[in-house]
């Protein structure tokens, strides 16, 4: 099995925990109460590599959007192999809020260590009513280009883009740890089994 830490990050009630609440127990609340601190989760996928089945597992740490929670953060994106950056297209100010989690992400972190996706949440608002969509489509997307980040758009309401998001990151996660892997063999063959356990304290988080 791989193991691969994730974190979502973006401003209060873009619907990460709902993103996630959608990915591990495939539900949806219309009322959720604001995450404190971040929230802990794990859920599984499998790959398939030439036949080959594999397991991914991805430890998921939700952090709370509201600004007093911000100097937490750190501590939660710390050595995670990918972080979901969620904003609402139905809130503009929440796609510049997005921007600076990239920049942050990308200057403590580092793009060869991460894998960042650009998640525009709240599809399901736009298809019912296209006026309420405050965020375009091509200049998000663009944005991504631009600073090198997967994007997708979902809806945790509907479910729509959510599992295909988490499966392109492990497809992503694994193509770059097979590399590693491959690499660090120097020609040589053998089986490939990858485990990065986190590195945080666990009773740091609250739920």
């Amino acid at each position: 099995m791989l193991q691969f830490k994730l974190v979502l990050l973006g401003d209060s009630s873009v619907g990460k925990s709902s993103i996630v609440n959608r990915f591990v127990k495939d539900s949806f609340e219309d009322l959720r109460e604001s995450t404190i601190g971040a929230a802990f989760l794990s859920q599984t996928i499998k790959l398939n590599d030439n036949g080959k089945e594999v397991i991914v597992k991805f430890e998921i740490w939700d952090t709370a959007g509201q600004e007093r929670y911000k100097s937490l953060a750190p501590m939660y994106y710390r050595n995670a192999n990918a972080a979901l950056v969620v904003y609402d297209i139905t809130e503009l100010d929440s796609l510049n809020k997005a921007k600076t989690w990239v920049e942050e992400l990308k200057n403590k972190v580092g793009d060869d260590n991460i894998v960042i996706y650009l998640v525009g949440n709240k599809l399901d608002v736009c298809e019912k009513d296209s006026s309420k969509r405050l965020v375009s489509l091509e200049g998000a997307k663009e944005y991504a280009k631009e600073q090198g980040l997967l994007f997708i758009e979902t809806s945790a309401k509907t479910g729509a883009n959510i599992k295909e998001t988490f499966q392109e990151i492990g497809e992503k996660l694994y193509d770059i740890k097979k590399t590693e892997v491959n690499t660090d063999l120097d020609g040589n063959t053998g089986e490939i089994e990858i485990s990065k356990p986190s590195t945080n304290d666990t009773t740091s988080c609250c739920s």
